[in-house]
């Protein structure tokens, strides 16, 4: 099977490039799994009942999340009773959501997704290469084919999980630093990595920001309520190829769409 991941999805043009893209890229590049990172869908910061049912009715199958799940007040009550919305697996033991989820495919196919969030230089969080662990034996039950969103800002940490988990999951997909990483491979026990996807959502800015608003905020350390930017927009994604018995990746391609 071929899985898409979509990098982070900023707003509301993220969310347009998402609707403009996706039909034909399922088409053409034949995919039947999708994933995205929505945690930025709503307003450039959270997520909402109404942002993220338009990216599922334009055929994402699962959305992960990370430091700005709870940006939005909403998302609490949503994320309790919607499984295909993820928060991180290795956030506190009591906090509403869900960490991973074994998705059924209508190919008859189970495919899973489990969110980790990364601890250096972010919020404190349990720690996600112990969590993931038990998590993935349990997974391993219904289905070998496992995406792991790890959304953290450290190059290091990102690249340490990737081999810790090489050989026990399909592909370890970087989110969160909304820049796409030109180091995307396959490792040694055919799991698929890459640091970055990168970003869905406006070309001209600073992951996302108006970049004047970022520039100011740099030169003069004054805090400034960020706004989404406008214009030319970049699709950031991987196209992951997965054995359907094995789990196992052959191949990941980086894309990089940009639309006027």
């Amino acid at each position: 099977m071929n899985a898409l991941f979509i990098g982070d999805i900023i707003g509301r043009p993220g969310r347009v490039l998402v609707r403009n893209f996706l039909p034909e890229l399922v088409q053409r590049e034949d995919i039947s799994f999708v994933v995205a990172n929505g945690e930025n869908s709503a307003g450039g910061f959270g997520i909402t009942e109404k942002t993220a049912n338009e990216l599922f009715d334009c055929g994402v199958h699962v959305l992960t999340t990370g430091n700005h799940v709870w940006d939005k007040k909403e998302a609490v009550v949503l994320i309790s009773k919607e499984d295909r919305i993820l928060r991180p697996l290795n956030y506190a033991p009591g906090v509403p959501g869900f960490g991973s989820i074994v998705y059924s495919l209508r190919n008859g196919l189970k495919a899973a997704v489990v969110n980790l969030a990364g601890r250096v230089f972010m919020a404190p969080s349990d720690c996600p290469f112990r969590t993931v662990m038990p998590a993935i034996e349990e997974i391993k039950r219904h289905t070998n084919i496992i995406i792991v969103d790890m959304h953290a800002e450290a190059t290091s940490e990102k690249q340490a999980l990737g081999y810790y988990l090489n050989g026990k999951v399909s592909a370890v997909i970087g989110t969160h630093t909304h820049v796409q990483t030109a180091d995307a491979q396959i490792l040694s026990n055919q799991t698929a990595y890459i640091t970055d996807v990168g970003m869905t959502g406006p070309a001209m800015s600073v992951i996302g920001v108006k970049t004047s608003q970022i520039i100011e905020k740099f030169l003069t350390q004054i805090p400034v309520k960020y706004e989404v930017a406008t214009g030319r927009g970049i699709f950031c994604a991987a196209i992951i190829q997965i054995d359907d018995l094995t789990g196992r990746s052959s191949a990941i391609k980086r894309l990089m769409l940009h639309h006027d």
